[in-house]
């Protein structure tokens, strides 16, 4: 959606301007001009719920749901914004609810609008829905103690076994209550949390959705994607402390963090159910307006971080609420770098070099020669045996991707394997080794994969989505260097279903217990398959984007343009199919359903 030209957003781009500088403005206002695909305000009207679907609802409430209360701190409220609020509770296909209204402005709100008119308080328009529908309860606080604190006394007024929490100006859709009510039913999670978008000034327009993936912890030391709308067990919400009033600007993220850290089941419901409307002083529309708030948030996951025993060094980005967790390297593991090869001497060359620029000083680089022919990879490969770093293994079969790197993982050393393509190098920086090996190290982490390019700075991979195209594809392909993509998720860290082989850190034990390569796999998909199976074992996948290197992909093998090539490939998508129809039939879990399966930019499902 697009609005018109105002003097309100000139300042504002101009402040952006100043704040990011021309290249990184110009990009950001790239992402933010990347028309839709699928427009988002007619696919929305076209997928919501129907009358038929509300009335359905109502007439077959789920049998012994929950009573949900939700919580609204108020102050000083518009007469609009109230009123359009009650009303998205009064419309609720779910019945078994009550809204809890905790109002700060009660003693000093001015009734009078512009030009002497008078407007009702937020207690006369509680009062007056109040008197029709006994499910709204307005709580008249004594003074304004600061939004946590009057969330908090919200909270203990409720009555509810599952506590909401909805902003003053903002709106749930009418099937919200009814979704999660039915989640809790199916799941039993004390911890729930919606899709959004965001709505003008007005209550019109939807536009912006955030369509989200189910927990993902990395992604939340990134961003608080879990904002709205969250629903949590009262109980839990009493054992995580509430609200924090040290934390305030970013109150929910650190209440988020310590549920999160605490809960026994959390669970993301599919559909755009919260409604965040944006004004010129709110941070979803303008996010320098509260620039406190982002500080607040870095102090949230620093706190998070001790509490969980989690060394990191949380720093903004100047994408405003967005954060990156630097993970200090523990020691000085070996890290067993696998490079299978076949000819190319001059990409092997550059690879090999890549790794040693990076200065990490306890490294062996095992070449795993299949097949080579030219006389300059041989006399390449003298030439690095006098390195005591280098290793060369022979490989004296045909090609096979699995079985090559499982026959060199028989020969490291190393507590951490690198495998690495031969025609990727990380000429972009050189920390990007040590970048990753310090969340590798991290004990729920299995793998960690970079962002990687094609040499003319568009983007290779940034992550796989398990379903693209049918069986699994890298995100982002082709977006240009310095674009951040969809809500920033192609430069913030996250977990992921699965990462590119081309460049994969690996815990060797998580390695070996999810039994290494499978070798039925020969070129396709066996790093997917290696990650699912590592996930299976409990650990996490990570993609790193502040780990950047180059990939010329597939350099060495060749394309696939042979009929043998064509009938191997249907083969492997057909093992892939047979071994995981679980995950491709119930949709990636770190992905959202309402998302395309034949686009890799995350356009809208059609």
């Amino acid at each position: 959606m697009r609005f018109p030209i105002t003097p309100y957003k000139l300042k504002k781009a101009f402040l952006y301007w100043k704040h990011f500088g021309t290249k990184e403005f110009m990009n950001h206002l790239m992402d933010r001009m990347e028309p839709e695909e699928v427009p988002y305000g007619p696919w929305f009207a076209r997928t919501r719920a129907g009358e038929d679907t509300l009335k359905k609802q109502k007439n077959h409430p789920p049998a012994g749901g929950p009573l949900i209360s939700v919580v609204v701190p108020a102050y000083r409220t518009p007469e609009k914004f109230m009123v359009r609020l009650i009303e998205s509770m009064t419309a609720q296909s779910y019945a078994d609810w009550e809204l809890v209204i905790a109002d700060a402005g009660a003693s000093k709100e001015d009734a009078s609008g512009k030009g002497g008119k008078k407007k009702r308080t937020v207690r006369e328009i509680a009062e007056s829905f109040a008197a029709e529908d006994a499910r709204i309860r307005y709580i008249a606080l004594e003074d304004n103690y600061g939004i946590s604190e009057n969330t908090n006394r919200g909270v203990e007024a409720s009555n509810g076994a599952y506590v909401g929490f909805l902003d003053h100006d903002d709106f749930l859709e009418p099937n919200a209550l009814y979704e999660i009510a039915a989640a809790i039913l199916e799941t039993g999670a004390d911890m729930l949390y919606t899709d959004e978008d965001k709505v003008r000034p007005d209550g019109t327009g939807f536009y912006q959705p955030h369509f989200k993936p189910c927990f993902n912890l990395d992604l939340l030391r990134s961003n608080n994607y879990i904002t709205h709308f969250l629903v949590v067990k009262k109980t839990l919400a009493e054992e995580a402390g509430l609200f924090d009033d040290e934390m305030n600007g970013a109150q929910d993220y650190d209440f988020i963090f310590r549920c999160s850290e605490i809960a026994e089941k959390i669970v993301r419901v599919p559909g755009v159910l919260y409604h965040w409307r944006t004004h010129e002083a709110s941070t979803s529309d303008n996010p320098m307006s509260k620039g406190y708030a982002y500080e607040a948030g870095r102090r949230a996951i620093e706190a998070h971080l001790l509490r969980t025993g989690t060394e990191g060094k949380v720093e903004r980005l100047k994408d405003f609420g967005f954060y990156r967790v630097r993970y200090p390297v523990q020691g000085e593991p070996l890290v067993s770098v696998i490079i299978p090869n076949k000819d190319q001497a001059d990409a092997l060359e550059s690879c090999i070099e890549s790794v040693l620029d990076t200065g990490y000083p306890n490294l062996e680089i095992i070449v795993a020669e299949n097949g080579s022919t030219e006389r300059a990879t041989f006399e390449y490969y003298r030439k690095i045996a006098a390195k005591d770093e280098v290793r060369l293994i022979r490989w004296r079969k045909g090609f096979n991707y699995s079985a090559i790197n499982n026959y060199a993982v028989g020969f490291s050393r190393g507590e951490y394997l690198l495998f690495l393509n031969n025609d990727v190098r990380g000429t972009i920086s050189t920390d990007w080794l040590t970048e990753m090996l310090g969340v590798c190290q991290r004990p729920d982490v299995g793998a960690v994969g970079a962002r990687l390019y094609y040499p003319d700075n568009r983007i290779q991979s940034a992550g796989i989505v398990v379903g693209i195209g049918g069986i699994a594809g890298s995100m982002f392909v082709d977006l240009p260097r310095g674009r951040s993509g969809y809500l920033h998720k192609a430069a913030i860290m996250q977990d992921l279903s699965a990462v590119t082989a081309a460049c994969m850190m690996v815990k060797k034990e998580a390695f070996e217990r999810a039994g290494g390569f499978t070798e039925e796999l020969t070129v396709a998909f066996n790093d997917v398959d290696l990650c699912l199976k590592m996930g299976e074992c409990g650990y996490r996948i990570v993609y790193d984007p502040f780990a950047e290197l180059y990939h010329d992909e597939s350099r060495s093998r060749g394309a696939e343009d042979t009929p043998e090539k064509v009938r191997r490939f249907q083969n492997e998508i057909e093992y892939f199919r047979t071994h995981w129809l679980k995950v491709l039939k119930e949709g990636d879990p770190y992905y959202n359903p309402n998302l395309s399966l034949k686009k890799w930019n995350y356009s809208l499902r059609v």
